[in-house]
């Protein structure tokens, strides 16, 4: 057992005690699980080893600081080590209402969790006829409970972010997720299910109905099958899943050419004088609230549009459903449009004299202007688009900086 510590520790967890193997070459390796309480990543960063010479200090180590004591976070009970990532979409794409495999696919499949050394039962198929045939959720109650043996027992009902909000088990999107007896009887696994917010999920529903050991033990069996699955199956994204259909494109321009004539209407109000105005403001804190407003929900918008219209073998959009990475606003801002540029708030702030840039009329009100990007990053921005970005970008580079140097004094 040796203590595996990276800098800055800045809670407890950011220093444990691991089991180690002694593997070829000169790196440390650990389960990418395990990443969140260190804050790591695997960009260069370099972590401290620290072995335990007297026999209390082993024993410290083992029982107080072992991984498998710390999944939860000492703050709010919450596992904090869990599935992330590639995890996250393989469990989510296995558990696809069409996925099914055949004999050997399944066969397969249990051999990858188990490094094939663990003694698998498996269930009888779900179809029979013309060819025997497993479901992926079949899979998952194969990982949960690979043998009659063991006395692993999950029930717990989770509600999936991408749930459509009626049906329950009849969701068409397979938000609603049960299982019973370790059985998973409908729904997507994505990341309310195996991610660590959440004291529905199903990390920690084994931490706590079975044992720390047992809920480890399955990590490791979803880290190995994700790995190897997801490698074999292939997830990459290419220029085609960020490339706007003709649907969308007419749908983007309808919306914003509403959205302009809403602002020019509040443009046109101001300057006559009929603005009503906001609590506390004057006539242009009331116009410039109302733009910064309307136009800030212009990306939200068509970020909704393409979660609701693009195909479901989207890459981007995979991954921002199971909760792996992204969110809709980067799936909008690749297909769509980039949106309302801000520095603390407030649109972009006059560079010259009484305007942005040179490029515009003095006193403008203009969204394009004042810092809207209605270009997507696939059709690219303008000159002034791409400055407005960068003064944007600035802010939020300034501001880690900012608060890192806070934090460490």
């Amino acid at each position: 057992t040796v203590l595996f510590n990276r800098q800055p520790s800045l809670h407890r967890v950011s220093i444990m005690a691991h089991k180690a193997r002694v593997m070829p070459f000169r790196t440390l390796r650990f389960n990418e699980c395990v990443c969140k309480p260190y804050n790591a990543d695997f960009d260069g960063d370099e972590m401290n080893i620290h072995l335990p010479q007297t026999l209390e200090a082993q024993a410290e180590a083992r029982i107080l600081m072992n991984v498998k004591h710390n999944l939860m976070i000492p703050r709010s009970g919450d596992p904090l080590i869990s599935a992330t990532q590639d995890f996250l979409t393989s469990s989510y794409l296995i558990t696809y209402k069409d996925r099914f495999l055949n004999r050997a696919e399944f066969m397969r499949v249990c051999a990858f969790f188990g490094d094939a050394e663990e003694a698998i039962e498996i269930p009888p198929p779900s179809i029979l006829k013309p060819v025997e045939l497993w479901t992926g959720k079949q899979v998952i109650n194969v990982l949960l409970r690979p043998n009659r043996q063991s006395k692993v027992f999950v029930n717990t009902v989770v509600k999936e972010k991408f749930y459509s909000g009626s049906g329950e088990h009849m969701c068409p999107k397979d938000g609603w997720v049960v299982f019973k007896n370790s059985e998973l009887l409908c729904g997507c696994l994505g990341k309310t299910t195996m991610g660590a917010e959440s004291k529905t999920g199903l990390m920690y529903s084994l931490i706590r109905d079975n044992s720390v050991d047992i809920a480890t033990q399955c990590m490791l069996r979803v880290s190995k099958f994700s790995s190897r699955w997801i490698s074999n199956y292939g997830m990459s994204i290419g220029i085609g899943d960020v490339t706007p259909f003709k649907v969308l494109m007419e749908e983007k321009q309808k919306m914003l050419e509403t959205g302009y004539e809403q602002c020019d209407e509040m443009i046109g109000q101001y300057e006559r004088g009929e603005l009503v105005l906001k609590a506390g403001c004057n006539a242009e804190q009331t116009l410039e609230s109302n733009l910064n407003k309307e136009l800030s929900t212009m990306r939200d918008k068509a970020g909704k549009i393409l979660v609701d219209s693009l195909p479901r073998y989207n890459a981007p959009l995979i991954m921002a459903l199971c909760g792996a990475k992204g969110s809709n606003i980067n799936l909008s801002q690749m297909i769509a449009c980039v949106g309302q540029q801000t520095v603390s708030g407030k649109r972009m702030p006059d560079g010259f004299f009484d305007r942005t840039l040179p490029h515009f009329k003095h006193y403008s009100k203009q969204p394009a202007a004042k810092g809207f990007v209605k270009n997507s990053f696939y059709t690219g921005l303008t000159a002034t688009e791409f400055f407005f970005h960068t003064v944007g970008g600035r802010e939020g580079l300034v501001d880690t900086a900012v608060k890192t140097a806070d934090s460490g004094y």
